[in-house]
């Protein structure tokens, strides 16, 4: 009963309640202690040497900090968290028992009192900041999120529990006793903070990738190297001046109230509980869901604005009991909101860089501001006798620049969270080495590298740096690789025409066919020489090698010359080679046919498009892949079909997919026919996108948009994948972003019909209630539920890459691939960092339907299906039937072979649809099949009935 309670109010899981006790009791007692020593202690001291001296006691608390915080720093590098927290409190607990001891025999002086208020108001800061430090090793970002409002309240409960006991035993025993008291609290955090470490809670490494350079540094440092650190530690400053002012008008204004020391303790410790019992109401039942609603950032404007709207009031009322309001503002919202705001904004700084600053800034940075706070009242309201009603002013002046802080943390939580996770997500690769530029790879690659690498280098090589490099590539012209000698004559269209014309000449009579057609090709199109001298020359020559390399420069000629081709009389010289080629002794060269099957494709003369089609079906690869190069050169609408066919076949997909790329833009609208009306393979379905994307136009995105809508989830991915690429390559066309985030919800309520079916698919299976079936179709059963499970794994997987890559494509494509890059991660973690970084950057509605599917796609917990499902306890067969509704061919075919072992004849009527409507042919075949099983058994319920 507890623990269905803890889980439905706090959303705390299984495996977490255990440790959110441990946490929520240890900063409830440091609040307890801290309750009952802050009233003791600034009552002896108000009482010792009066309100006025407050200002003198921030100095010192200032001063101290600053030189303590080096021997704190010193700590942190050579000592672990544990034992530092450990010396900590027994050093507190020593001190509060010596303040005791003096208190008892009445040698409370103005030193000791100015001592032992520095020691307290340390104490608050430091324990607070060691324990929150604490809970970041223990919690990761998402955990933080749900649990810290939760253990928070440990706090508050602390400070009303303190609060009281101070209000009650004051009187009873007197503030020297709850000193006493005070120091035993402390002594028993430690056993309770062992058992934490003991039980293994505290599991995340100080030390995280990438981080090593600035452990050689001060704290300090580490703050002024980060904007979003220093941002922060000036808000928090900001605060805790403000707070402090606050806190001196409280105490002056109930000072001169109340004379009486044990009466204004019984004063101090009252409204302080009673402002933690109103800050417990907002963090149980306001701080997760405001949090939530506003976000990290406006969440730390409420504080402020409270304040500011508070000190109004108190310019035209300025009485105790506007103060009390002011006070109770700064108290209520400061633990709750606040706190959970502030801690929650220290989410995208690593750990070990929080180690080293966070207590500096807790401690430091709270002193330093105490500090300044009490110059203000040193040298302001006394140095001017001014009235503290002034300070009021003071204090609006600074929520001001507060104020503008705030957004200036805004601004840098989103980069410091983004710079966090690209950090957690880089892999470990040891001493980076100096990266060499693009030009000193390439020349080492021409100079040094294998054929392979030089060719490929060069045909991927860019222009301005083709003439850069233009002393390597043109030696490569002598190469002994014929590959070689290819790519470097197609890189001499980058230099001045004629370039190297004498190397290129003699390389028209090689012994290899491409060789010579490369050479022959630049001759005529880079070079003064004319059509004539080449044509004349090396028609007839004869060399076949020559002879068919001029042929086909004749054909490719054509397409741009018309009255080149009937003045060398093109169409009958590619009909006297192919006639040549039917004689019974012909004996021709493989490459010969290839130039022949170009030179058609070139000429684009229908007569002789049926040899193309004749050698789709050659023996021998080479042949087919260049007849398949040939029906692309042709742009002929009768090959799109066979290209289309020749995707699924791995060995001619590449010439397949340039082949209808040839057609240009045009094709995109006939495929997209085609896939619509059922014409496409499977097996072809995740090739056409990349057609289509390969133009990277405008009208490419509203075809990739189209096809993205489609039921077929293999298109839909391809689809995703294409429109993600072509952001990357072309960021300012328009990608139409009402259309995209429409898809978006539409792929995550499918992708949560699926979760929601494989749930029940998984765990509401009854295996017994099937023994009746015989024992050939149970087993069948067992292992086609299995199957079926291993499917939507995998479907899972997919569906999910998916939805990133259209995320990419609807918001900032460099943010959503650091996210997917640590939601990919082998690290739990930077798992739950990119799903919180996701949180940040996703609107509310896409927000509230898909980060707990990714939060359960990744954790895989019973609870986080219960919370995110939980409306969702559908029965096995409606389950199956869901599956069948929301899925494609490939997703059907697996439930539609579960029904068919189930003997079950309520799927009957759907099976009949399926076999009717289904546009998937194998859908239609496995329903038929299914139909046929079920059916004797429909017969067999007859009988009995």
């Amino acid at each position: 009963m507890i623990r269905k309670f803890l889980k439905k109010t706090f959303n705390i899981r299984d495996g977490e309640i255990t440790i959110s006790f441990f946490m929520q009791l240890y900063v409830f007692l440091i609040i307890t202690i801290l309750l009952i020593v802050k009233p003791t202690v600034n009552a002896l001291f108000i009482k010792g040497l009066g309100a006025d001296n407050l200002a003198f006691g921030y100095l010192l608390i200032a001063a101290t900090a600053i030189v303590t915080s080096y021997f704190y720093n010193q700590a942190v590098r050579r000592y672990s968290l544990r034992r530092i927290i450990i010396v900590s409190l027994v050093f507190f607990a020593l001190a509060f028992i010596l303040l005791c001891i003096l208190y008892k025999v009445n040698a409370i002086g103005g030193a000791v009192l100015y001592t032992f208020y520095v020691i307290s108001g340390i104490f608050a800061v430091l324990t607070t900041s060691q324990f929150w430090l604490l809970a970041n090793m223990v919690f990761n970002a998402r955990e933080a999120k749900r649990l810290f409002g939760f253990i928070g309240s440990g706090a508050i409960a602390g400070g009303i529990f303190g609060g009281y006991l101070t209000t009650l035993l004051v009187p009873l025993i007197g503030n020297g006793n709850m000193l006493l008291v005070a120091a035993l609290f402390i002594i028993a955090c430690i056993p309770l903070l062992s058992l934490i470490y003991k039980k293994g809670y505290v599991s995340r490494g100080s030390v995280s990738i990438g981080s090593q350079k600035i452990l050689g540094d001060t704290a300090f440092k580490i703050l002024l190297k980060s904007k979003h650190l220093t941002f922060l530690a000036l808000i928090i400053g900001l605060g805790v001046i403000v707070a402090k002012l606050v806190d001196y008008q409280f105490s002056d204004f109930a000072s001169k109230a109340i004379p009486d020391a044990d009466q204004l303790a019984s004063f101090f410790g009252f409204w302080f509980s009673t402002f933690n019992l109103v800050s417990l109401g907002i963090q149980l039942f306001l701080t997760n869901r405001v949090v939530e609603k506003l976000g990290v950032n406006s969440s730390l404007l409420i504080l402020p604005l409270g304040i500011a709207l508070g000190s109004l009031l108190f310019l035209t009322f300025p009485e105790l009991w506007v103060l009390i309001i002011i006070k109770g503002l700064d108290g209520s919202l400061k633990q709750s909101v606040n706190k959970a705001a502030t801690e929650l904004a220290m989410v995208p700084v690593s750990l070990e860089v929080k180690n080293r600053t966070k207590s500096f800034i807790d401690v430091v940075v709270d002193s330093v501001a105490t500090g300044i706070a009490g110059c203000l009242l040193i040298f302001v309201i006394k140095g001017l006798s001014l009235s503290s009603n002034y300070v009021t002013v003071i204090i609006l002046f600074l929520i001001l620049v507060w104020i503008v802080g705030i957004f200036k943390v805004r601004e840098s939580y989103f980069k410091s969270f983004r710079q966090s996770l690209k950090q957690a997500v880089q892999v470990s690769g040891g001493t980076k080495r100096k990266r060499k530029s693009p030009l000193e790879i390439g020349r080492r690659i021409l100079s040094e590298g294998d054929p392979d690498q030089i060719a490929n280098y060069l045909d991927h090589l860019n222009p301005r740096n083709a003439k850069i490099l233009k002393d390597k590539i043109i030696p490569l012209l002598e190469h002994d690789n014929d590959a070689v000698k290819i790519a470097a004559i197609n890189q001499l269209y980058h230099y001045p025409e004629g370039t190297a014309l004498e190397a290129v000449r003699n390389m028209v009579h090689l012994k290899d066919d491409d060789v010579v057609f490369a050479a022959m090709n630049y001759l005529i199109l880079h070079t003064s020489l004319n059509d004539s001298r080449i044509f004349d020359s090396y028609l007839n020559h004869s060399s076949d090698y020559i002879a068919h390399a001029a042929l086909l420069c004749l054909a490719k000629e054509s397409q741009r010359n018309k009255k080149i081709a009937a003045r060398y009389n093109l169409e009958l010289r590619i009909e006297l080679w192919l006639a040549e080629l039917e004689l019974p002794d012909s004996d021709h060269r493989p490459e010969e046919l290839a130039f022949l099957l170009k030179s058609i494709g070139y000429a684009k003369i229908p007569q002789f498009y049926s040899f193309i089609s004749a050698n789709f079906n050659n023996r021998n690869p080479l042949i087919v892949s260049q007849a398949i190069i040939a029906a692309g050169i042709s742009k002929e609408p009768m090959f799109i079909d066979a290209l289309i066919e020749f995707i699924t076949v791995k060995q001619y997909r590449k010439d397949a997919i340039a082949a209808l790329i040839d057609y240009g833009e045009a094709i995109s609208e006939i495929l997209l026919a085609r896939e619509a009306e059922k014409r496409i393979r499977n097996s072809a379905k995740k090739y056409i996108p990349t057609v289509i994307q390969t133009f990277e136009t405008q009208a490419s995105v509203r075809i990739l948009l189209r096809l993205l809508q489609s039921r077929d989830n293999l298109i839909r991915r391809a689809s995703a994948k294409s429109l993600y690429k072509l952001k990357g390559k072309n960021p300012k066309l328009n990608f139409f972003p009402k259309t995209v985030f429409r898809q978006l919800l539409h792929f995550t309520f499918e992708y949560r019909d699926i979760v929601s079916s494989k749930k029940v698919i998984r765990n509401n299976f009854k295996a017994e209630a099937y023994k009746r079936l015989p024992e050939d179709d149970h087993t069948e059963l067992i292992q086609a539920r299995e199957g079926l499970l291993e499917v939507l794994d995998r479907q899972l997987k997919l569906r999910v890459e998916t939805i990133f890559q259209m995320l990419a494509v609807y918001y900032d494509r460099k943010d959503l691939d650091v996210a997917y890059k640590g939601f990919l991660s082998e690290d739990r973690d930077t798992r739950a960092n990119a799903i919180e970084f996701l949180d940040n950057i996703l609107s509310p509605k896409l927000k509230h339907s898909l980060l707990p599917l990714l939060e359960l796609a990744i954790i895989e917990d019973a609870d986080v299906y219960h919370e995110i499902l939980e409306d969702d306890d559908i029965s096995f067969n409606k389950a199956l039937i869901k599956l069948i509704e929301v899925g494609d061919g490939n997703l059907r075919l697996p439930v539609i072979y579960l029904i068919q072992f189930l003997g079950d004849t309520s799927f009957l009527p759907l099976l009949a649809e399926l076999k009717i409507t289904a546009k998937n042919r194998d859908v239609r075949s496995f329903a038929s099949l299914a139909l046929k099983k079920l059916q004797p058994s429909l017969i067999e319920t007859q009988k009995h009935s």
